[in-house]
């Protein structure tokens, strides 16, 4: 079973000057919501996490949603040997997340994890699903927490890009 999760920083605060009903998509990505993330199997207790507390966890959910998209690009789909490979690298870092697709299963590992340590594996169609409903859930989150971040025609295109599956 997948969880994905986050937590957000104290040591790194949104501006408080900032008005997130208009605050454009690099200001999304990448300056706010900075915090800490993670992807465990729950079933083989294992996780690839962060714990640097700078981790915009907007721009991860988002990214996390790109990826697995990109990992479905080859037509054979769960019938395909051949590996397709993606990277979720960080901002203000040279830490990534490796994601391999091969058959309809996902290797999740990260350059910070040790080699000997195998990656996490899990049913593409589980990925995808976990990491829009994920990124809905944080969306949710931080409008509750955010005023005016709801009403943001980003995070609204956003939304319909990714809907929950």
């Amino acid at each position: 079973m997948i969880d994905l999760g986050y937590s957000l920083s104290h040591r790194f605060p949104d501006p408080p000057q900032t008005d997130y009903r208009t605050a454009d998509v690099h200001a999304l990505r990448h300056d706010l919501f900075c915090g800490d993330v993670y992807l465990a199997d729950t079933k083989a207790d294992r996780e690839v996490s962060t714990a640097w507390g700078w981790v915009p966890v907007l721009d991860f959910a988002w990214a996390l949603c790109d990826i697995v998209e990109q990992l479905d690009t080859d037509p054979r789909g769960n019938r395909s040997a051949t590996p397709i490979h993606a990277e979720l690298d960080f901002t203000e870092s040279s830490d990534c997340m490796l994601f391999e697709r091969r058959f309809g299963w996902v290797d999740v590992t990260a350059d910070w994890v040790p080699l000997e340590e195998p990656p996490l594996t899990f049913n593409h169609r589980a990925l995808r699903r976990e990491a829009r409903d994920f990124l809905h859930d944080l969306v949710a989150d931080l409008a509750d927490l955010h005023e005016g971040l709801a009403d943001n025609p980003a995070v609204w295109d956003l939304q319909a890009r990714f809907p929950r599956v």
